[in-house]
């Protein structure tokens, strides 16, 4: 089985642009999905409503990878499937290691859509000497004096940070030094890498944060139409007069549409 560090995935010298990589696991996801129910081609406009985008993007996307499907027919799942799996270099073994085995590196480690991703956690490890040798998902906690060699031993060159925020710069360094060249950081904290090196940061707050913005917004133009909203008319004494003096029958005659008298009489 290929391992990581031995091979890389050619996107970049292939000319796909990031904003096309970033929705190819999109894509992915969809297609699995419709894998696993057997569904044998799907069409353009279906995969693109599937995985949020539209369906002019998703064939410029699917340009890139040389697939352009058939009129009439659309694209073949499994092909599809396969393709873009070996674009993002999912057709081969990505040993990981995760460093900071809190609530957040356990939940992690226990995540069971790694291995079906092409993902391998080779090593957990944690600064606490004694998490060392306990398991969490079944795979022994390694201090972190062993960090150098376990990404050594293992060919890892993909790292997960789930350290708190004071100690994720160190590591990082340490994982950079010993070759690791791709970083998942889930410290609330920004690193420093040299060129090489990529970093994707995933950070619940400021995702948190976002949607409190769009709630806050959406709240306000409730707001602001509510009070932009025309008050309702007061009768007037005329009008008031005509009712009472109608009569019932007159009065039994003009009820509203639910039975109840409307607010204001017509003249």
């Amino acid at each position: 089985m290929a391992t990581g560090r031995n091979h890389r995935p050619a996107t970049r010298s292939r000319g796909i642009p990031e904003a096309t990589v970033a929705r190819l696991p999109l894509y992915l996801r969809a297609l699995t999905a419709l894998s696993e129910r057997s569904v044998p081609t799907v069409s353009s406009e279906e995969l693109a409503a599937a995985a949020g985008v539209n369906s002019a993007k998703l064939r410029k996307d699917f340009s890139y990878l040389g697939s352009y499907g058939t009129r009439g027919v659309g694209y073949d799942v499994e092909y599809l499937v396969y393709q873009i799996s070996r674009e993002l270099g999912l057709t081969q073994d990505w040993p990981v290691v995760i460093v900071g085995i809190g609530n957040l590196g356990a939940a992690l480690a226990n995540y069971g859509g790694f291995a079906s991703r092409g993902f391998r956690v080779a090593a957990l490890i944690d600064a606490d000497p004694t998490m060392a040798g306990k398991p969490v998902a079944g795979i022994p906690v390694q201090h972190t004096d062993e960090l150098e060699k376990i990404i050594n031993d293992n060919g890892v060159s993909i790292g997960v940070i789930a350290t708190p925020a004071g100690a994720a710069q160190q590591v990082c360094d340490r994982l950079v030094a010993a070759g690791v060249t791709s970083i998942l950081n889930f410290a609330p904290t920004v690193l420093s890498v040299p060129d090489g090196v990529d970093v994707r940061k995933v950070d619940l707050s400021i995702e948190l944060q976002i949607l409190a913005f769009h709630e806050q917004r959406k709240a306000g133009e409730e707001s602001e139409a509510a009070a932009g909203a025309p008050a309702p008319a007061a009768a007037t004494p005329a009008a008031t007069a005509q009712t009472e003096n109608a009569g019932p029958d007159a009065a039994a005659g003009r009820k509203g549409p639910d039975g109840d008298m409307p607010a204001v009489m017509p003249a």
